[in-house]
């Protein structure tokens, strides 16, 4: 599928907010240059090939190269940023590819053969320069001292949460093509039985991708899977019955990812209602989604959402409030209401009450919510509810003071099924939203 290219226009006016993250990141940390690296190939051990390569964010956040090693943009405030871009003498492996017009024409583009060649760039005369990016060994460094200061950092990861139009452009680029790859692995889901293989070989497929060209490791789970948050396998026995699907599975344009999650059911009956019930709440949470919310507040509003819910499928018994405070709804929903996306898939910044680097206070009850802040306009992040049955969240409720709340014959009998999870991206606005992955369904259906 083509990663459709931003007009250039946008891209020079994203690198002029970069630049201006910058220049304030270098201004808290007493720099007047920043040498921002690519990052290198992580070697596997006693072998002579790689792991799959992870550029740096913050090089990323310069220029659309995700998949170019020892290069560096080099940064001095007020001057045109110089690019060190790494094209070694190599007949084992492909060259990167030539700069591309579009973004070239906005760097000092410099070809070199090695990552320390790049040292003979530095400016001669910077005043305490710092290094942004992954070191693996020390002369990737170029010998600058300082290593990621905290308070270049918390400008630059602040700086990030907020997207430029180039960005969402890329974020709404990567929402398409992860929603046609969900309908086809939907519709194949659909059409027979298949295996958990299957099924993530058709979503790759449907985007002309590997496994390597998406932002995270695709959740593939099929039947009781469903309820194993993180599911990493993908089994290729095709199951006796095919009753449920969870596939939580993304795609990147230039390193802008997005991060969508649908369940499917066969079959009719009380988890194919769930299924419809849940996307009617998860539909309430973005509503609510908007420049000023405290993300805490929705992540408590899921779980009145989820206790009524409970209640009205006859699963639980008694009030909202009595459900919450009794630690119900965190056994059937055990994570958080979402995160920050962009560049990474569990972005930075979700923990940071303002530039200088403030922690922001995480609720005693869910101290692992990965956003915990007020949200801003041209922010996007994920909301993601979920009922899962995990047997080993259950068990200790059965013996518990309040086994009574609970039905555990429709309990037991939706164990088979694993779990539900619908996760939306969405753009905060100032007085509303952006729902990104929606908008991507209707735009390729």
């Amino acid at each position: 599928m083509t990663d459709a290219t931003p007009h250039s226009s946008l891209y020079a006016a994203h690198q002029a907010r970069v630049m201006a993250a910058f220049d304030s990141a270098m201004d808290a940390a007493g720099a007047d240059t920043a040498v921002v690296f690519s990052g290198a190939l992580r070697m596997a051990f006693l072998d002579d090939h790689g792991y799959p390569f992870a550029v740096n964010p913050h090089f990323a956040y310069w220029l659309p190269l995700v998949d170019v090693t020892d290069s560096y943009v080099i940064y001095r405030v007020g001057e045109k940023p110089i690019l060190t871009y790494c094209q070694p003498d190599d007949y084992w492996h492909a060259l990167p590819a030539a700069p591309d017009p579009y973004w070239a024409e906005h760097f000092d583009v410099r070809v070199v053969r090695t990552a320390d060649a790049a040292k003979a760039h530095l400016p001669s005369n910077s005043k305490a320069p710092i290094f942004i990016g992954e070191p693996l060994e020390p002369a990737h460094t170029l010998g600058i001292e300082r290593i990621n200061p905290s308070a270049a950092l918390h400008r630059l990861d602040t700086a990030r949460t907020r997207k430029s139009e180039y960005e969402l452009e890329r974020m709404r680029t990567a929402s398409r093509m992860g929603a046609t790859a969900h309908n086809a692995a939907a519709a194949r889901f659909a059409a027979a039985p298949a295996s958990e293989y299957e099924l993530h070989a058709r979503y790759l497929e449907a985007i002309e991708c590997v496994d390597s060209d998406l932002p995270y490791h695709s959740i593939v789970a099929l039947n009781e899977n469903g309820a194993i948050l993180h599911y990493q396998r993908r089994d290729r026995t095709v199951p006796e019955v095919g009753r449920s699907f969870l596939i939580d599975a993304g795609a990147a344009s230039a390193g802008y990812a997005s991060d969508i999650t649908r369940t499917y059911c066969n079959e009719s009956g009380l988890f194919n209602d769930l299924i419809t019930s849940m996307d009617t709440l998860q539909q309430e949470l973005c509503a609510n989604v908007r420049a000023d919310v405290d993300y805490r507040e929705l992540h408590l509003l899921m779980h009145r959402l989820l206790a009524t819910l409970l209640v009205e499928h006859r699963i639980a018994t008694g009030s909202a409030e009595a459900l919450i405070d009794a630690g119900i709804t965190r056994v059937f929903l055990p994570h958080g209401l979402g995160h920050y996306l962009g560049l990474q898939v569990h972005d930075v910044g979700g923990h940071l009450a303002d530039a200088d680097g403030t922690p922001t206070e995480r609720p005693s009850d869910d101290p692992n919510l990965r956003l915990t802040r007020s949200l801003s306009a041209d922010e996007v992040l994920t909301i993601e509810p979920g009922l899962y049955f995990i047997d080993m969240l259950l068990a200790p409720l059965r013996s518990s003071a309040h086994k009574d709340l609970l039905d555990w014959q429709a309990i037991d009998a939706l164990k088979p099924f694993g779990g539900i999870r619908i996760e939306d991206n969405v753009r905060v606005l100032d007085g509303g939203q952006e729902n990104l992955t929606r908008d991507a369904f209707k735009a390729v259906a």
